[in-house]
């Protein structure tokens, strides 16, 4: 028997104990031992709840405990995340965790304790809940170089664009919505603003790169400026519009971004809707491979964090997760990165037409019926850089949102 405990007794930490309970034959077997939850460190009781016996309020329980093997952190947040993870590997003890702020801003040097003891540091929940999408990177696609990895890592985004897509509805509409059915936190800003997406695709970034990339360095855009006029124009053009955090080699330089994107009926991630997240990879042998599934909820990261558990215990004493060096990674700078732009003029094609293909060169030009007074134009590839040097003679600019080839 493997005894492990749980930090945090919030939706991901009871989550893990009910699957370890329901799913506890199959699990026992694939680990190929039993897996035992000795303690649940939380700062509340649980009077009613089973698991009130084994909650505990001191972590010194559990670092000073030799028969903890494993250690779950769903705690969220920085600290006392952090100390208690690093002080659990510096006493030999695994870690799985789901805390995708703490893996971004402290992976390398947690990893390289994990290496040292010769334990394991496994983080599969952080980036895409329930898909398994570090695991596939860590161990079937070692043979690769990953060109690029765009995903769309976060549900409530996704499903607030598909609402406003298919149902013509605002912003301001669907996000209330959203909070309503407890897909948005009352404070949204980690999930519209980019955050959340941000500091997955740093963590992408480094497994891939074999170095740290610090989400502060990746440009970060999120949808709070997407509006249903927005998705009238994608329409029209027969495409949609994501939030996608993107990475991707330009020869010996990586560059990433997360912003609201146009997409095409071909492209892999068009069709990727609700709550649902899907992660596009291209390795230079294996060539294009896509994972989707639910990104988020109770359940399917609960999921992913116990499959982390199960492999802990199948390795209690050889590590097995690639790792990153703390030294920085530069990224390509965006101005440097080449895109088409859509753009949304204010006023009318006749007074503008000329003004805009002078300069920014041939594109297509695309109108609405029913937005007058305005139009958009689809430009052709050009760097972020001339976008923004030419954007400075239009004030008539209302929007502009880049298109994903």
């Amino acid at each position: 028997m493997v005894n492990i405990a749980v930090m945090g007794y919030g939706t991901v930490g009871s989550g893990v104990v009910e699957v370890l309970n329901l799913n506890h034959s199959v699990i026992t077997q694939r680990a190929g031992d039993a897996i035992n939850v000795k303690y649940v460190l939380d700062l509340r009781d649980f009077p009613g709840d089973p698991i009130q016996e084994k909650i505990i309020h001191d972590f010194e329980t559990i670092v000073n405990d030799p028969e903890i093997r494993i250690v779950v952190e769903v705690m969220g947040g920085i600290e006392p995340a952090y100390t208690f993870v690093k002080r659990c590997l510096e006493a030999g003890k695994s870690v799985a965790t789901s805390n995708k702020a703490l893996v971004a801003k402290h992976g390398a040097e947690l990893l390289s304790i994990a290496r040292e003891r010769n334990i394991n540091f496994l983080f599969e929940a952080s980036v895409g809940g329930g898909i398994p999408i570090i695991r596939a990177l860590n161990s079937s696609m070692t043979a690769d170089v990953i060109e690029e990895i765009t995903g769309i890592l976060n549900g409530t985004t996704n499903y607030m664009l598909t609402k406003m897509f298919y149902e013509g509805a605002d912003y301001d509409e669907v996000l209330k919505e959203a909070q309503d059915k407890g897909y948005a936190e009352r404070n949204p800003e980690a999930d519209v603003e980019g955050y959340d997406a941000c500091r997955k695709i740093a963590i992408l970034s480094s497994l891939i790169s074999g170095q740290q990339v610090d989400f502060e360095d990746i440009y970060t855009e999120g949808i709070t400026k997407v509006s249903r006029k927005d998705m009238m124009y994608a329409k029209k053009m027969g495409m949609t519009i994501k939030l996608l955090a993107s990475s991707k080699r330009h020869g010996n330089h990586l560059h990433a971004i997360v912003s609201p994107a146009l997409l095409g009926k071909e492209h892999p991630l068009y069709n990727v809707d609700d709550v649902f997240n899907a992660v596009f990879v291209r390795g230079n042998v294996l060539g294009d491979a896509m994972f989707y599934g639910s990104g988020a909820g109770k359940l399917p990261t609960a999921s992913a964090v116990v499959a982390d558990v199960v492999d802990e215990v199948k390795h209690l004493h050889r590590n097995i997760m690639t790792m990153w060096k703390s030294e920085k990674l530069e990224l390509l700078p965006i101005e440097d990165t080449s895109r088409r732009f859509f753009i949304r003029f204010r006023g009318t094609l006749q007074d503008l037409q000329e003004k805009v293909e002078n300069c920014f060169g041939p594109g297509k030009v695309v109108s609405v019926p029913e937005l007058e007074d305005e139009f958009g134009y689809m430009t052709e590839l050009m760097t972020e850089g001339e976008y923004l040097k030419k954007a400075e003679e239009f004030p008539e600019i209302i929007h502009m949102i880049r298109a994903e080839d």
